[in-house]
């Protein structure tokens, strides 16, 4: 199990999330850019871009889960984890399984998890709820 695993709330699935050196984080909503923010200088007019949770369907209606159809572009995606509060900076990356599909976010490093930039390229990408999209791999104090 990877050492990290402590340090994370919210797992769907503690087995699978944990097997290998790091820890998988999922998918809980993607969302759609739908007006613009706002960066000045001095951050005295900072505003968040506006965002709306993308639609998502059943592949068949028996389905316990929904999928997210996106389309080339950029979106927004919040993941069902939270880092527990402590004095450490995890490195968040893309899991090799998105990457190898035309998708990826920014590889931070973070002390909480809010929403990652997801880029989507070529002909799209499927992406099911829960679904193993990011990876924290290593940590180092704040």
């Amino acid at each position: 199990m990877s050492p990290y695993a402590t340090h994370i709330d919210g797992l769907v699935h503690e087995p699978t999330q944990t097997e290998g050196d790091g820890v998988d984080l999922t998918v809980a909503e993607v969302y759609e850019i739908t007006g613009p923010g706002r960066v000045d200088f001095g951050g005295g007019e900072l505003e968040a871009a506006s965002a709306e949770p993308h639609e998502r369907e059943k592949r068949d209606p028996e389905d316990e889960y929904e999928w997210w159809s996106l389309d080339p572009g950029t979106y927004l995606i919040e993941h069902n984890e939270s880092i527990a509060g402590n004095d450490l900076r995890f490195a968040v990356q893309t899991r090799d399984a998105l990457l190898e599909r035309g998708a990826f976010h920014p590889t931070l490093r973070v002390t909480e998890l809010s929403r990652v930039p997801l880029s989507v390229g070529g002909a799209g990408i499927r992406i099911k709820e829960n679904a193993r999209v990011s990876t924290v791999l290593d940590a180092d104090p704040a």
